[in-house]
């Protein structure tokens, strides 16, 4: 697959199917995540792969209190939308992988914390460029990750570690088609901030 063509039709795909995935393609998506920047090469990115069915329920858990709180509960029905699909069946989906970084050297808290994603978010984009090369399907969250003790409890990480996202990977059940984004001239400012927007 071309990369352009790939970056256009990566759709968020949340509705898997709960066939599992193997293990040598797991390791593909990591390896292409491993290739991603990294802030003065430290390379301080982990990657913990769930697997086992009482952690990924225990996290949908936290995801739909997470969701519960901020939405309102989402009831079951024939018509759901994909997001409302995740949150009733997210353990059902049979990868959950967690990107993560090791933050023992930071003090500062921004650092720690908002600017040190700076060395992950580019490692997850490999992964789901890859995914969707691969025919999986994925979309990264940070619902299930809340809040952070009991997520991090859950993981088993030590306290140096800290989450960012989850990313649920499998076969999608539906399509691939190209994304919906608004247009440049909506998005972009040149030199200086513009009202528009």
């Amino acid at each position: 697959m071309e990369l352009q063509t790939a970056i256009h039709n990566c759709r968020a795909m949340r509705r898997i199917k709960p066939d599992p995935v193997e293990r040598d393609v797991i390791e593909t998506l990591l390896d292409s995540a491993n290739q991603g920047p990294s802030a003065s090469n430290r390379q301080h990115d982990r990657w913990l792969v769930i697997q086992d069915p009482a952690k990924r329920l225990a996290l949908a858990e936290l995801n739909r209190r997470a969701i519960a709180g901020s939405y309102g509960p989402l009831p079951e029905s024939d018509k759901q939308t994909a997001f409302e699909w995740q949150f009733h069946n997210l353990e059902h989906i049979p990868v959950h992988i967690v990107a993560c970084l090791k933050l023992d050297d930071y003090n500062d808290s921004f650092h720690g914390g908002v600017a040190a994603g700076g060395s992950i978010w580019g490692k997850v984009q490999n992964l789901l460029l890859t995914a969707r090369e691969l025919g999986l399907g994925a979309c990264p969250t940070t619902l299930p990750l809340q809040p952070r003790d009991e997520a991090k409890e859950v993981l088993g990480v030590p306290a140096n570690v800290e989450p960012f996202c989850l990313i649920p990977i499998g076969y999608p059940m539906g399509n691939f088609g190209p994304v919906t984004r608004k247009p440049l001239d909506w998005i972009v400012h040149w030199d200086e901030w513009s009202a528009r927007a």
